[in-house]
């Protein structure tokens, strides 16, 4: 059964965008613990929603994970991850940070506590909220969760 997290990346830094240019991207770089915590859960098949940080604060695109999370080879401590992720497509319409925080369907998501998490888990319902909120209509016979 899949699960649903939130990614976020400084755009800066690494733009959503080269994973759709490349569709396949090894997404590594988070040192905060509790992001790494999450990051093992991670599992292939697990849907991905991309978060652009300040300046633009806003949820992007739909990705998912194309592996187990996995040590990052390059990282000669042994403590950092890495996930290859699979480009789905950007939503129709970004979702702004004051509109996540704003919504009551999802004032328990984890992100809006701790908003600088590089990996946080989003729940089913919030997931499915967030893809409603982009304008997101899924293809004939699959659900929002498909």
């Amino acid at each position: 059964m899949a699960r649903y997290w939130l990614f976020l990346s400084d755009p800066g830094r690494y733009h959503w965008d080269t994973l759709f240019v490349k569709g396949k991207e090894m997404w590594n770089g988070m040192k905060n613990s509790d992001a790494l915590r999450y990051m093992k859960q991670v599992k292939k098949g697990d849907k991905v929603l991309c978060y652009h940080g300040a300046p633009d604060k806003l949820v992007y695109a739909m990705a998912e994970a194309a592996s187990d999370s996995y040590p990052n080879p390059h990282d000669a401590a042994g403590k950092q991850l890495i996930v290859n992720l699979r480009a789905v497509q950007k939503l129709p319409r970004s979702v702004p940070y004051v509109e996540l925080k704003t919504n009551r369907r999802l004032r328990r998501m984890k992100f809006l506590a701790k908003s600088r998490l590089a990996v946080s888990p989003l729940a089913e319902e919030e997931y499915a909220e967030i893809l409603r909120m982009s304008g997101y209509v899924p293809p004939l016979g699959l659900s929002l969760l498909s």
